[in-house]
């Protein structure tokens, strides 16, 4: 069997039982980052072989796994946080697995972009998720530009080192809206900014940011 396992995005506490059951009985765990996960591991006093599965290795690793489950042995496959496959690895052994007609299934827990959308108080009915945006200015502004006229609220991941090109130019794509910053989340500094996007750019704009930033923007409704 292969499982996707969510795992915290900061507090250790967030994690599941049904995780912690996962990861004790599996025969593997396939991470994006073998210390990171093994720190995990550790803290729960759970020892088991890892195999390193990320974006840069993706295809070979995928090989690997597949090989695995098809010698009857479980795979558990875990992200540095949060939940595998929303802007982590993991979309395509689902899919192959689908394809293949190999048992696959998931133990849910967190994921930071749900948490900074609820925060956010920007309206939850109805919202699209579009991950990290490119990183320089002309492919960033076509790719916010494709949600110009959108209703639904907007979520973004992005880097502290990009956080106040993205907020201008998300200002020049969308005008003035009500938006939110989420950094740290469930961690002892969590931040929630809430504001204009042009406030929220003059906050961030000088700071020294670290740590990985939810941008959530409200729709084309929301503006002025």
């Amino acid at each position: 069997m292969l499982y996707l396992v969510a795992t915290p995005i900061g507090n250790l506490g967030d994690i599941t039982l049904r995780a912690l059951e996962t990861l004790r009985t599996v025969d593997v765990v396939a991470s994006e980052d073998t210390r990171k996960t093994g720190l995990l591991l550790k803290h729960f006093e759970i020892q088991k072989p890892q195999l390193s599965f990320h974006e840069h290795n993706e295809a070979r690793a995928g090989e690997r796994i597949f090989q695995l489950l098809a010698e009857g042995k479980s795979v558990a496959v875990v992200t540095d946080a949060g939940t595998p496959g929303i802007a982590d690895p993991g979309f395509t052994l689902v899919r192959r697995a689908i394809q293949e007609g190999a048992p696959v299934t998931m133990i849910p827990g967190p994921t930071g972009l749900i948490m900074a959308l609820v925060l956010s108080g920007l309206p939850v009915h109805s919202f699209t998720f579009r991950g990290f945006p490119p990183r320089k200015g002309g492919p960033r502004r076509r790719f916010l530009e494709v949600d110009q006229a959108s209703p639904h609220t907007l979520v973004f991941y992005e880097s502290p080192y990009r956080l106040a090109a993205f907020l201008a130019d998300a200002l020049a794509v969308y005008g003035d809206r009500p938006a939110a910053i989420a950094n740290d989340l469930t961690k002892r500094f969590e931040q929630i900014e809430r504001g204009s996007l042009s406030t929220l750019l003059a906050h961030v704009a000088p700071a020294d940011l670290k740590g990985e930033f939810i941008v959530v923007i409200g729709g084309a409704s929301a503006a002025g």
